[in-house]
């Protein structure tokens, strides 16, 4: 323990009761685990749309301003007003950031579980990665496999066991294929690897043809470009294909759901079926599991009554995993890191400039192909 430095560098979000975001990399007391708790050194941290939401606190980053000193860096955003009335709950109160990571374990509590983990290098799931040091639950670190580099840890929780998690509630609600929307995302590529492998189909929805053009390069067979003039045609005609009858959307907003379930509804039902007004009696299931777009969701009904939209999200599925199936998924993450739920990251950043302002506009717009990485102990 007495390497570990009493103090540490820790990324902060607060929203104020005025209305602004102020983020900031404050200098606090490094923790000490408790028996069943170890301390990670974090090495490296994903910025995930997941984080995002938490960090900028939906505030207008297009209108962020710097402040601070050069090795205590501030920046303010405004919140608006309806937007504060949502965060209630949070202003007043510096919130801690960063659900993964990776790094080595440093200090371990007494427990023979935590113990175990002393000196490994671990993929792990925090809520405060975006520190110097952060404590974890020796039941959420991976030990990865010996010579891995942290960063290719740093994203072996949320996106591969989110991945995996969609293909398990696929195969315990009892159907057949998938459909999934911002398909060309890091975590939209480990799917459709995870499809592949496992023989289970398909559809891929994404935005761009840019988009679409990089999944069929990695051997995705239904690939529907929602900005093409065929797309409800083409959703259509993959999903007859596949059967799939199970979605899960990343968008959150808008239209897409309705047209996935208006979809789904006409490819199980024959051109020449009998007029019924309650539709098929075959469930047709969409999970939002993410908020790219903030508007209502608009259902418009042609899907008959046997349907549902619901939420989904990671930790209440592990919550709801048997332990022995959970150790099965973890233990296909730490085999297939560096190939099926290999990530890769346009951008590697400290702190520090995790704060500038021009670089937190661009990990904002949480764009398709751009991913960043943080780097707490640069």
């Amino acid at each position: 323990m007495n390497e570990i430095p009493a103090t540490m560098r820790q990324l902060r979000s607060l929203v104020t009761p005025e209305g602004e975001l102020r983020l900031s990399v404050a200098t606090v007391d490094t923790p000490r685990p408790a028996e069943r708790e170890v301390l990670v050194r974090v090495e490296a941290a994903p910025i995930n749309p997941s984080d995002l939401g938490l960090l900028l606190g939906m505030a207008d980053v297009s209108q962020a301003a710097a402040g601070g000193a050069a090795d205590e860096p501030t920046v303010t955003a405004p919140i608006a007003e309806p937007v504060l009335r949502l965060l209630a709950a949070r202003v007043g109160d510096p919130m801690t950031v960063g659900n993964e990571g990776a790094g080595v374990v440093v200090a371990a509590g007494e427990s023979p579980e935590a113990q175990a983990l002393l000196g490994r290098t671990v993929g792990f799931i925090g809520g405060a990665t975006y520190g110097e040091f952060c404590l974890a639950s020796p039941r959420m670190c991976l030990p990865l496999p010996d010579g891995s580099d942290a960063a290719d840890g740093a994203s072996s929780f949320v996106n591969p066991l989110t991945a995996l998690g969609m293909v398990e509630t696929m195969r315990r609600e009892g159907h057949t294929g998938l459909v999934h929307t911002a398909a060309a995302s890091n975590l939209g590529q480990m799917l459709n690897r995870i499809c592949r492998n496992d023989g289970v189909p398909l559809v891929n929805i994404v935005r761009r043809p840019e988009q679409a053009d990089l999944l069929r390069e990695q051997g995705a067979t239904y690939v529907c470009d929602s900005s093409e003039p065929t797309f409800d045609g083409d959703l259509v005609a993959a999903l007859r294909e596949t059967g799939a009858t199970l979605a899960f959307d990343a968008i959150g907003g808008g239209p897409l759901v309705s047209q996935i379930l208006n979809a789904m509804e006409a490819a199980i039902v024959p051109d020449d079926a009998p007029y019924s007004r309650y539709g098929s009696d075959v469930h047709k299931q969409v999970y939002v599991y993410g908020a790219l777009d903030r508007r209502p969701i608009e259902l418009h009904r042609r899907f008959g009554f046997a349907w549902g939209v619901g939420g989904w999200l990671l930790t209440p599925f592990l919550a709801r995993t048997p332990p022995e199936d959970l150790a099965r998924l973890r233990q296909r993450v730490s085999d297939e890191l560096t190939t099926t739920f290999a990530s890769s990251y346009t951008d590697q950043i400290s702190l520090g400039q995790a704060l500038d302002v021009p670089t937190l506009q661009r990990y904002a717009q949480q764009a398709t192909g751009q991913k960043f990485l943080l780097r707490p102990q640069l």
